[in-house]
């Protein structure tokens, strides 16, 4: 056997050639990547008695949302497991950012891309993906979705990414810069650096298992909720424990889900707040006004709960802060969440849920 001149088999130098060019794409892509930003709200029913709220801004990644970094720790997983190769074709089942974040980095590696998504999805969504160059494979109901990226990664001879099983393993909960550490680093001079309360949402659960690992292993005293929509499983799930429960699924693009997925992690999750899809829109509405611009509906979801978790705190004279994610910017949602017609025929009338929300934080 010969071998190179950096000891490796010469056999194999094909190979990790290609294996080694495309970490280093994703490498070079990431750390052309600033950090997100940490964003405080101005909220003074709260912060005039000690309760600070922060969104993290996941919305300015290069593919505008909290997905990118899913994409990115699901794509140097497959690589290093030796699942993807020069040529190899990647599958996803996804309708939403998860597959546009994807389809980014199968074109920054050159590899074919296929989202298997139901016909419903988006005209908008359809286009980003194409956009970064990747294919629709269309199924006609949400739970299709699963058996039929697997048939498309057999017959095209690719890799099913499944990003509902892998998303809680693929990411380094141990730090890393991932989203905890970065959280965390970012809140350090603050006037409560350790946060009371972290809020998020839960498609696959990998965000949420990252965060909740994180704050274990750091020995923070930081509590972990998972804001779920109306017709999510993970509620009932997180209640019972029973794995085998189904349930319509979510109205919410982005997060809650008809099934329980292997990476949501119910053992990492200290309360579920449950929140109704008009309090979602009107969450969003309130919070696109507070800062200026539109946020997506999951960010709303998320600033339910955050609104309920401040004003227990303040009922029971408690000081602290609350952090949570703006998953992506409103102008994807532009004909859909942001369009009164639209949530009026889809959702039904959120002036009842605006005021109630606006209550809260008077």
């Amino acid at each position: 056997m010969t071998f190179t001149s950096d000891h490796r088999p010469s056999s194999a130098s094909t190979h990790d050639t290609w294996l080694h060019q495309a970490i280093s794409r994703i490498e070079a892509d990431y750390q052309r990547s600033a950090d997100t930003h940490l964003i405080p709200l101005p909220l003074p029913a709260f912060s005039d008695v000690g309760i600070d709220l922060y969104l993290k801004d996941e919305s300015t990644h290069p593919t505008g949302s909290l997905k990118h970094r899913l994409a990115r720790s699901l794509f140097l997983y497959a690589l290093c497991n030796g699942w993807l190769h020069a040529g190899s074709t990647v599958v996803e089942a996804s309708s939403g950012s998860t597959a546009v974040s994807e389809a980014y980095f199968s074109r920054l590696l050159g590899l074919p891309f296929v989202a298997v998504m139901p016909r419903s999805t988006s005209a908008e969504k359809i286009a980003l993906i194409e956009f970064y160059g990747g294919r629709c494979h269309f199924v006609e109901s949400a739970s299709d979705v699963y058996d039929a990226a697997r048939a498309v990664a057999q017959e095209t001879g690719g890799h099913y990414m499944d990003q509902f099983t892998y998303a809680e393993r693929a990411t380094d909960w141990r730090g890393n810069n991932n989203i905890a550490e970065s959280m965390f680093t970012q809140m350090q001079r603050e006037r409560f650096p350790i946060p009371r309360w972290i809020v998020v949402g839960a498609g696959t659960g990998g965000t949420s298992a990252t965060i909740g690992r994180y704050v274990r292993f750091q020995m923070h005293a930081t509590q972990l909720c998972v804001a779920d929509p109306e017709g999510s499983v993970f509620g009932e799930y997180h209640r019972t424990g029973d794995a085998t429960l189904m349930a319509p699924g979510s109205r919410i693009e982005g997060i809650g889900r008809p099934r329980v997925e292997p990476s949501f992690i119910r053992s990492l999750v200290d309360r579920m707040v449950e929140v109704a899809d008009v309090d979602s829109i009107a969450a969003m509405r309130a919070l696109s006004s507070l800062l200026g611009r539109r946020v997506g509906p999951s960010t709303g979801t998320n600033f339910v709960a955050m609104v309920q978790l401040a004003c227990e705190m303040r009922d029971a004279g408690e000081q602290g802060s609350i952090l949570s994610l703006l998953c992506d910017a409103g102008e994807r949602y532009l004909p859909t969440y942001h369009d009164d017609a639209w949530v009026m025929r889809c959702v039904g009338e959120c002036d009842t849920a605006s005021v109630r929300l606006h209550t809260q934080m008077a």
